[in-house]
């Protein structure tokens, strides 16, 4: 499908909401016309005193034109052609395909963020008008992201300036499951690098506390994943965080969390690394209680070791346990998932995950390519079935986010008994403070201290390029050096 873009910019946001109506087809943004029978025009024509903003389509020989005037003395005068240009288009979608995305033409990771923003700027029912009228976000998308809010107040006041977060990346899995994206290795096809890069990163570990010493930074949170920091063995997982420990300054660790992740890699002896080495919470991550959707996905580990591996970590003492599931995965049907859901809350975590499955060109489950492709109806069926469930369990949404492919456009939520919130969750994605990435595939996020400013210094994706190119990464390591000297922390904090 070809979308044209005349005397406008705003060609990747309406590409991304044209993704969302047609999620298997390839949108190609130009900005000259040409023949097709599956086009979209979109136009800006700007006159002396006015705008005229339109949308023209032709698809599957369905033809249709929305237009709209804007004011050249509008204050928000390029923000609202963006937003003009979406509705239009939003419109012109809904109408041929007969599809209305709950999110409306919100297409960004981050809606929670956005609210706040405008809350802050016309107060909290403006704001929900805003996104319903404005934005044609559904009610219950609008409670969800208010409700969200509410459990991320209290966490992102806790932040300071000078406060920053410490992300450890271990890129290693024990296979490679078939929706997956992330930058992460088999084990077997990288057990060799893997000595290796546990000295590096500790290396790297050790030079990044410096780095946040002479900085004046003061640690809030750590974040151990991959990856599945549970394929190391106990002697690697004691050597990375006995590092952590004797480098930095964690008089003000507020939480520190390691993605145990994989049930088929988690043992007694790695959890008491964990334990020891000071983790206050892990994820143990089943993303289904079905063995058959197990099976489909490339988990190569059953729902009763998920039982298993729960059971010994409370046996172990671990009081704060977080466990990932995910809506529309293939083969997984409704009653399926609402029995998972059941079997979850029978452990009884501390809080719960729900994420939507989200194609990715790199993952061997695509939409692109092909593949089974769940039913979206069915996938916005769970959400709303877990949710249910978790609420009248104790559970309330504490922070959400959403990615690009994701089926129905829908979004990921974090749930929470009160008390227990992922905090280093929330920080990450309401960009609250400074994060410090360590490890293959990791991105240092800095952060302006009383400031909205945000730069990133990224390591090498992959783990043969992070150990064969490792001084390059100490080397860059030094901007947050340089970023801090630039945007001076306040002395009266």
């Amino acid at each position: 499908m070809l979308l044209i873009t005349k005397n406008h910019t705003f060609g990747y946001e309406l590409q991304k909401l044209c993704m969302v109506f047609y999620p298997d087809e390839s949108i190609i943004v130009k900005t000259e016309c040409q023949e097709s029978d599956r086009i979209i025009i979109t136009e800006l024509d700007k006159g002396s005193t006015s705008t005229t903003l339109s949308v023209s389509l032709i698809i599957d020989q369905k033809q249709m034109r929305r237009s709209a005037e804007l004011a050249n003395d509008n204050p928000e005068y390029y923000d609202e052609c963006e937003r003009i240009l979406a509705v239009l288009l939003f419109e012109c979608l809904t109408e041929i395909t007969g599809y209305v995305p709950e999110w409306g033409i919100l297409t960004g990771v981050r809606p929670a963020k956005l609210m706040r923003r405008l809350i802050e700027e016309y107060g909290r029912e403006r704001a929900a008008q805003y996104f319903k009228q404005k934005l044609f976000v559904n009610d219950s998308k609008i409670k969800l992201c208010l409700s969200a809010l509410e459990g991320e107040e209290t966490i992102i006041n806790l932040s300071r300036p000078e406060s920053y977060s410490l992300y450890i990346s271990i890129p290693f899995c024990p296979s490679r499951c078939s929706y997956c994206s992330f930058v992460s290795h088999s084990v077997d096809k990288a057990k060799r690098l893997i000595p290796d890069y546990v000295d590096l990163i500790c290396q790297e570990l050790e030079y990044t506390a410096r780095i946040a010493k002479d900085c004046g930074l003061r640690i809030e949170t750590i974040y151990m994943g991959g990856g599945t920091p549970t394929v190391l063995n106990q002697p690697q997982l004691t050597q990375i965080m006995k590092t952590v420990s004797d480098c930095f300054d964690l008089s003000t660790l507020r939480e520190y969390t390691v993605e145990a992740g994989r049930p088929d890699t988690i043992t007694i002896e790695r959890l008491e690394a964990i334990k020891q080495g000071g983790a206050t919470r892990i994820s143990i991550n089943p993303q289904s209680m079905n063995d058959n959707v197990l099976m489909a996905i490339g988990r190569k580990h059953t729902s009763q070791q998920t039982v298993e591996a729960f059971k010994l970590a409370r046996s172990l003492g671990f009081n704060n346990i977080n466990m990932d599931l995910i809506a529309g995965l293939p083969s997984d049907t409704l009653e399926s998932f609402s029995k998972t859901v059941d079997e979850i809350l029978g452990l009884n975590p501390e809080s719960v995950t729900v994420h939507t499955l989200s194609f990715k060109r790199s993952s061997r489950l695509s939409s692109a390519e092909g593949m089974p492709v769940h039913e979206a109806r069915t996938a916005a069926q769970m959400l709303e079935l877990a949710n249910q469930k978790l609420e009248s369990s104790g559970f309330l949404p504490y922070y959400m986010y959403r990615q690009a492919k994701m089926v129905d456009n829908l979004e990921n939520v974090g749930y929470a008994k009160k008390g227990y919130e992922g905090l280093y969750n929330v920080y990450i994605m309401d960009e609250t403070h400074t994060i410090l990435g360590a490890g293959a595939a990791a991105v240092t996020k800095l952060k302006q201290p009383c400031g909205s400013y945000i730069e990133r210094v990224f390591n090498f994706k992959y783990p043969y390029e992070y150990v064969s190119r490792f001084k390059e990464i100490l080397r860059r390591k030094e901007r947050v050096k340089e970023f801090y000297e630039q945007y001076r922390i306040p002395e009266d904090r």
